[in-house]
């Protein structure tokens, strides 16, 4: 299973498309983190880019964020990507996390600064 987050100097990035880059982390059968690498992020909305589709290459099935837009899921849904939203804070924590069942989706949709994120 691989993980994606979209990430800032170490953590979640508190909007998806304007990421710096996204860590993707290789989880193996035991759920143990075995690979980390770094898949630079295109400029422009998530929604709008070619990330959904470059993941999908990279036989990613979840996207850890922190807020995303309905574009955005839906565009990385439709290439079999699962998202949870709701994530902050160190990457590593956050996929930990996730492993162990600490984190569920917090089902809300991006409304960043201000402006709907749903494209």
């Amino acid at each position: 299973m691989k993980i994606a987050v979209p990430t800032r100097n170490s953590e979640v990035d508190g909007h998806f498309g304007h990421c710096e880059y996204y860590t993707v982390y290789s989880v193996n059968d035991s759920n143990q983190v075995v690979k980390k690498e770094i898949i630079n992020a295109v400029e422009g909305c998530g929604c709008k880019s070619n990330i959904a589709a470059t993941l999908q290459q990279e036989e990613v099935g979840f996207m850890l964020a922190g807020n995303i837009g309905q574009g955005a899921i839906n565009m990385l849904s439709m290439h079999g990507i699962e998202v949870i939203r709701g994530c902050s804070g160190d990457t590593d924590k956050v996929v930990t996390d996730f492993l162990s069942g600490k984190i569920t989706d917090s089902n809300e949709v991006c409304h960043h600064h201000g402006e709907s994120c749903n494209h």
